[in-house]
């Protein structure tokens, strides 16, 4: 079993990005991504801040804005307004999740879809549905690149998505189809899932239950993406595990390790489809091309 080393990839990839951002900027394109984190949430200001130093790595400027959980909804509302209309902001990332009195599905509606470098818009996930661009939902982008690491050929394999989230599953699912595999949507309420699982060359477990995919529901040769980032009480440690049993994986072509797998690849992709942006805004806007991931 070869484990695919998510760090890794991500590195190459960010230093690819950078390379492409002094293009930009060596154009005159400064590149901008607008952070947004309402309150004081421990996580989020973990996450917000490994996203920020990852951007500046790789040349991308951020702009900051730390909101008190009092803020209202029509305030944030305003917020978003005021970026939207900034031409000096590339990409918007509201972090999540946002205080319960905030809706957190209208506010997301709001960011524009030419900055939503989260890729939730449904715009972009319309533009993904039809093949006609827009932006690629972060987590998904990251597990094709990941796959594209042992995978030569997609035509014809069989893959199986468990999950069916508008954030990884859904998306998940276009993605493969549109490289020509036969995709299965399964969720946790599927029956015969063990039976539907052992049958697939690829497998994307994005179900959000610790371990949840056992060793032998995996057939020989497969490859297995493990999505899930679960925490669990363990030998009176709290360690963070997948939604895969990694132990019994040693049959698999290849697996991704929680945590080092796709994580990393979530936030390169971030920074990729805020450089993605940048190329597209404005009425200087340049074709650069599509980056090769392979």
């Amino acid at each position: 079993m070869k484990t695919i080393d998510g760090n890794a990839v991500a590195s190459k990839f960010r230093a690819r990005l950078a390379d492409e951002v002094a293009l930009l900027r060596a154009d005159g394109r400064d590149l901008a991504l607008a952070v947004i984190l309402v309150g004081d949430d421990p996580a989020s200001a973990v996450y917000v801040r490994r996203k920020v130093e990852q951007a500046t790595e790789v040349g991308i400027r951020s702009i900051e804005r730390r909101l008190p959980t009092s803020l209202s909804e029509a305030e944030l509302v305003q917020t978003i307004a005021e970026l939207n209309a900034d031409p000096a902001v590339t990409g918007i990332l509201l972090q999540l999740p946002l205080p319960r009195h905030i809706d957190s599905g209208r506010i997301l509606n709001l960011i524009h879809p030419d900055k939503d470098v989260d890729g939730f818009h449904p715009m972009n996930i319309g533009r993904l549905a039809n093949g006609t661009g827009g932006i690629i939902p972060c987590t998904p982008l990251g597990c094709i690149l990941l796959l594209e690491t042992v995978v030569n050929d997609f035509r014809g394999k069989h893959a199986v998505v468990i999950g069916r989230s508008n954030i990884v599953g859904k998306p998940m699912s276009l993605l493969l189809l549109e490289r020509g595999c036969t995709v299965v949507m399964t969720h946790s309420q599927t029956r015969s899932l063990p039976e539907i699982v052992r049958e697939a060359d690829i497998v994307i477990a994005a179900v959000g239950r610790p371990e949840m995919v056992r060793g032998d529901w995996i057939k020989p040769g497969a490859v297995v993406i493990d999505v899930g980032i679960n925490r669990v009480e363990r030998d009176g440690k709290r360690r963070l595990v997948g939604d895969v049993e990694f132990a019994g994986m040693a049959h698999a072509d290849a697996v991704t390790p929680v945590p080092g797998g796709v994580g990393p690849m979530t936030i390169a992709c971030l920074l990729a489809n805020t450089v993605r942006a940048g190329k597209a805004m404005g009425p200087n806007a340049v074709a650069y091309g599509d980056f090769n991931f392979r």
